[in-house]
């Protein structure tokens, strides 16, 4: 169900491009608005994770030089089914994670030394077993997809007053208002919808992997208030990377790309003890910065 609203959304998306094509451009726009769509889908999906990682500076780590975190990473990984990712930290003191990548077997998953300062072993385990749960449901290639099609409309639609006219070539203020008015919004609210979902999904899947909804719940609660006061420069430079992370910064005070922290801390407190996927517990003596 979830994929099926993710196609819906992503079609949308391309159709609400389309349209500012022809408002503009009549079908001729509209036609190159669909390949430009395309373009950018094409380009995404093998650069995603690079571009991702450039705006975060993030440095990566190993076995050597974070052998207690890429450690924990290995072991809920294990747990998942997943293959290994590429592991990254970020120097920022803002407490959060990300995961990008096309696909799990070409996946990367970060966390910023805020986070793993702040939180416990079993906090750091939980937000990194969420951050896999996106790896394994597919997350990250689709909302990065989003946030480059929302950027372009909103882009296109900014130059709307200027190009936006009638059918006898006259200018058209009021195709050129709406555009630049509703069309970012619209844009906004099909990305929000998108990542919304997904939040829940990846914090059901990460419950599972590392088999503590609790841990999870309590990471949360603790990095929610300080990711919106403590400033993240790469979200500030690129407000698209913030839907990435596992809590909003304060770049999303308006369009919020994530649900409710205190909903989906009350979803994780609903749910039952689960075991973890490899049979065991899940870390409990690792210090994620070695």
């Amino acid at each position: 169900m979830n994929a099926l609203k993710t196609a819906m959304l992503l079609a949308a998306l391309t159709a609400l491009f389309m349209g500012l094509g022809y408002m503009f451009g009549g079908t001729g726009g509209a036609m190159i608005a669909l390949a430009i769509a395309a373009a950018m889908n094409l380009f995404t999906y093998w650069n995603a994770d690079k571009l991702v990682l450039k705006m975060q500076h993030a440095r990566e780590v190993d076995a050597q030089t974070a052998p207690e975190f890429y450690a924990m990473v290995a072991e809920l990984a294990r747990r998942g089914n997943l293959p290994m990712p590429r592991v990254y930290i970020v120097d920022n003191p803002n407490p959060n994670a990300f995961a990008t990548g096309r696909n799990p077997q070409n996946a990367a998953v970060a966390a910023t030394t805020g986070l793993l300062n702040m939180l416990t072993r079993d906090e750091v385990a939980a937000v990194m077993a969420h951050e896999l749960g996106h790896v394994k449901n597919r997350d990250t290639l689709v909302m990065t997809m989003v946030a480059t099609i929302a950027g372009a409309i909103s882009m296109i639609a900014n130059f709307g007053m200027f190009f936006a006219h009638d059918s006898e070539g006259r200018p058209n203020p009021i195709a050129a208002i709406a555009a630049m008015l509703v069309a970012p919004f619209a844009a906004l609210i099909v990305q929000m919808a998108i990542s919304r979902t997904r939040e829940f999904g990846a914090d059901k899947a990460g419950a599972e992997i590392c088999g503590n909804p609790q841990a999870l719940a309590s990471a949360l609660a603790k990095i929610a208030g300080p990711a919106q006061r403590i400033p993240d420069e790469a979200s500030l430079r690129s407000p698209a990377t913030a839907q990435l992370y596992i809590v909003p910064t304060s770049v999303s005070e308006w369009f919020s790309t994530h649900p409710a922290t205190e909903r989906r801390i009350a979803a994780l407190n609903e749910m039952t003890a689960l075991p973890p996927q490899g049979g065991r517990r899940a870390p409990s003596a690792l210090n994620p910065l070695g």
